[in-house]
């Protein structure tokens, strides 16, 4: 356990002052102060609300964690405060014989124990991983919307009416096609490879059949529900959903992240 929790401290954790501060950003609204009005309405694109801007999922306490690695000392004294619970186990809370985790996929994990994810060695987490660990940008157009993690690949989802491929080359960020409820965006995913975990902790496997929902409501300037629902009938015998608050960042940016640029965790990591 203790190996996991260093990997996903050291490795998933992003340099210092990563983001681009303190630019105020127009259209941005203010209190008497002259800081961002969190709680303002939402801003609208073509009569829809507009995602755009930083975000980053809601923070999972400290305690939390203690209470999930025990009392400790060597346990809690970890910096896990650049990502969270559902990044580093999508059942947290969840008793082990309590998980909709079929034979096949339990069988992976146990043969993943002890061995190095896909983001030690500078691959993506994917999604919904990335959507916990790293704050990233969302850049609103009429036909399509953008993702861009710190660190991962950007992700394309298309709002023009298309539908999904039927034969899609697996990928680690999969396809996306989305349309509007009301003022939830409705985002449809699939075309996973099976190299990507969905967890780091957890080492949950995903097959290519892997589809996810994601809900989108921003309810206000600086607030945002994400609702996301898995479903994976090769591996598990229910959808997982998930749901989490995403914060936005503001007057802030995403600045270009290479992990393996001055990497030096892979060389020892194995002899641990």
């Amino acid at each position: 356990m203790m190996k996991w929790v260093a990997i996903l401290a050291t490795a998933l954790t992003l340099p210092a002052g990563a983001q681009w501060l303190n630019y105020p950003e127009a259209g941005t609204p203010r209190t008497k102060d002259g800081k961002a009005n969190l709680t303002a309405a939402a801003p609208r694109m073509n009569g829809k609300p507009d995602l755009s801007g930083v975000w980053q999922a809601q923070r999972t306490p400290l305690s939390e964690y203690a209470k999930y690695l025990g009392n400790e000392p060597d346990k809690i004294q970890i910096d896990l405060s650049d990502v969270t619970k559902e990044a580093v186990d999508v059942f947290w809370g969840i008793k082990p014989d309590e998980r909709p985790v079929r034979p096949e996929a339990l069988a992976i994990v146990k043969q993943r124990v002890g061995k190095d994810g896909p983001t030690l060695h500078c691959l993506p987490s994917g999604v919904p991983a990335n959507l916990f660990i790293y704050d990233f940008k969302i850049i609103q157009a009429p036909r399509e919307i953008v993702m861009l993690p710190e660190g991962e690949p950007a992700r394309q989802i298309y709002t023009d009416g298309r539908s999904l491929p039927n034969d899609p080359q697996p990928a680690w960020m999969g396809y996306s096609v989305a349309k509007w409820e009301g003022d939830t965006l409705a985002v449809e995913t699939k075309g996973f490879t099976e190299a990507s975990w969905l967890d780091v902790i957890g080492a949950h496997p995903r097959s290519e059949g892997m589809r996810i929902r994601e809900r989108y409501h921003r309810r206000d300037f600086g607030h945002m529900d994400l609702e996301i629902t898995m479903e994976d009938p090769k591996y598990y015998t229910r959808p997982i959903v998930l749901k989490t608050q995403l914060n936005l960042i503001p007057d802030s940016d995403v600045l270009e992240f290479v992990c393996n640029e001055n990497e030096k965790d892979v060389a020892h990591s194995e002899k641990q």
